[in-house]
């Protein structure tokens, strides 16, 4: 699961749903498959079901969510000071998913950063910015101020 999946499935409830599977390629005319065809299906049935995950996590809407409401919840039961509204590490940590450099370099491919990736200021700042961005336009109310 991307990422940004595992964002989701932290704020949405109904994004934990399992992505429905590839449908099944049947067989041609003669009803068995060749060693090519059969790697030619499996290679084009591996490449929609990554599509449908990628699909599910950024552009299916999901019933919408009070994001503050849900953070700003797990936030008060949480033992640290997370500062989640502008820290993607902090929101990361809130959601209990690995928040280190490489994962957040993991994220910001996702996503198409396009800048320097040495420069983990920058692109911290832009990965909380899509990720809020990402939240609202999947049914996540989301403030005005945390998105672009």
């Amino acid at each position: 699961m991307s990422i940004l999946g595992k964002i989701f499935g932290k704020i949405f409830p109904s994004a934990r749903a399992e992505v429905p599977a590839a449908p099944a390629t049947t067989a041609g005319a003669g009803g068995a498959l060749s060693p090519g065809e059969a790697a030619s299906a499996s290679a084009a049935s591996d490449a929609a079901s990554r599509a449908a995950g990628t699909a599910a996590a950024s552009s299916a809407t999901l019933p919408e969510v009070d994001v503050q409401a849900v953070l700003d919840d797990m936030a008060s039961k949480n033992p640290q000071k997370l500062n989640w509204k502008t820290s993607i590490v902090d929101l990361m940590k809130l959601l209990d998913l690995d928040s280190s450099p490489g994962e957040r370099k993991e994220l910001a491919k996702e996503l198409g950063y396009t800048g320097d990736m040495s420069d983990s200021g920058s692109m911290n700042i832009w990965l909380h910015k899509q990720v809020m961005n990402k939240l609202a336009a999947n049914g996540g109310k989301v403030p005005a101020d945390l998105k672009d």
